[in-house]
């Protein structure tokens, strides 16, 4: 089968290649047919030796597909189920953060799409423990969003705390911010998106999946409508997610005395804070990395109840002999969310 693979470190070295179909040896594994894999910021970063990858392994992380076959001790699921995954094959299950249901932070988990096998093929192998059936009526290209939308459950409903009457900026309107937006929305706040130059078609999909306000920084004063918005006073809580050093200081000038800002991107490289304002705001900081189980089944729950929307979020769909082409768009900032599909 092909597969996409980062076949050795350093910038680059990306390849489609020729690979085995993977077997089903161990008895909690089970063999999914992969339908969609979306094309995510970390992705880029694999490319561009950003984020830390053990090849030669297969990239992609965020994928929904349907189970062919699955070992002896696999009772959950069965062949013809249709399943999205939490990307983690395995965690330790001893170190501290995994003692503590932390199992984002584990010592030693190895994951798909950088320790172990991914989906940018047509056949992956996961773990029992990491697969969650797809809601009925949710469609496969919606389900390959599943990741992101359970990594904005965790940091934007779980871990930041929001009422109802706050108000929230949601900074970069890629695939995270829509997602951040609406569920912010759902919490019940109101919502200020923000993007930048290029952005026009992002930010008219966030009005259209539930933003109150969007603001192009290129063309408005951001801080200006914030504090028109909040009569003077600076939103909530600032949900950062465009990985942008520039939007970090958006987020810490916007968010009002004893406010919250929530890291939600990640960067390139290392970007410069002032923390003093940290300091003198009274600022809590949120960091955010990975998912937790206990956001997916909310995640999945929303998505299968239409609280939040992945649909309008997918721009193109390409077969995965064009994953050039797809990365390429993405890097240049043209497309929302791009899923590649195994060739006939």
């Amino acid at each position: 089968m092909k597969a996409l693979m980062k076949v050795a470190e350093g910038k680059g070295n990306m390849e489609l290649r020729d690979v085995p179909e993977p077997i089903v040896q161990e008895p909690d594994v089970a063999k999914i047919e992969v339908k969609f894999t979306g094309i995510c910021g970390t992705d880029i970063h694999i490319l561009h030796d950003e984020y830390k990858v053990y090849p030669p392994v297969v990239t992609g992380h965020e994928f929904a597909g349907q189970v062919v076959e699955v070992g002896r001790g696999v009772t959950r699921f069965k062949p013809g189920d249709r399943v999205t995954c939490i990307p983690f094959f395995r965690v330790c299950g001893k170190c501290p953060f995994c003692r503590h249901g932390e199992i984002n932070l584990c010592l030693d988990r190895k994951s798909a799409g950088t320790h172990v096998n991914g989906a940018f093929a047509r056949y992956v192998l996961m773990t029992e423990g990491s697969m969650y059936s797809i809601p009925q009526g949710v469609s496969y290209e919606e389900a390959a969003l599943s990741e992101p939308l359970a990594f904005n459950v965790w940091g934007v409903l779980m871990k930041t705390r929001i009422l109802p009457q706050d108000t929230v900026l949601v900074s970069g309107p890629g695939t995270i911010g829509l997602l951040a937006t609406q569920c912010a929305k759902a919490a019940g706040a109101t919502v200020i998106t923000a993007g930048t130059v290029g952005d026009d078609h992002r930010l008219s999909v966030a009005k259209e999946v539930g933003a109150d306000l969007t603001v192009d920084v290129s063309r408005e004063n951001l801080l200006r409508a914030v504090m028109d918005v909040t009569k003077g006073c600076g939103v909530d809580i600032a949900i950062e997610c465009s990985g942008a050093g520039p939007s970090v200081a958006q987020c810490v000038d916007a968010v009002r005395k004893g406010g919250q800002i929530t890291q939600m991107g990640l960067f390139s490289s290392a970007v410069p804070v002032d923390l003093n304002k940290v300091a003198l705001k009274e600022l809590t900081v949120h960091g955010i990395f990975a998912t937790r189980p206990v956001s997916w089944d909310r995640a999945l729950e929303m998505l299968g109840k239409g609280d939040v929307r992945t649909k309008p979020l997918i721009s193109s769909k390409l077969p995965l002999s064009q994953w050039e082409t797809a990365f390429n768009s993405f890097g240049k900032g043209k497309e929302i969310k791009i899923l590649l599909y195994p060739d006939e």
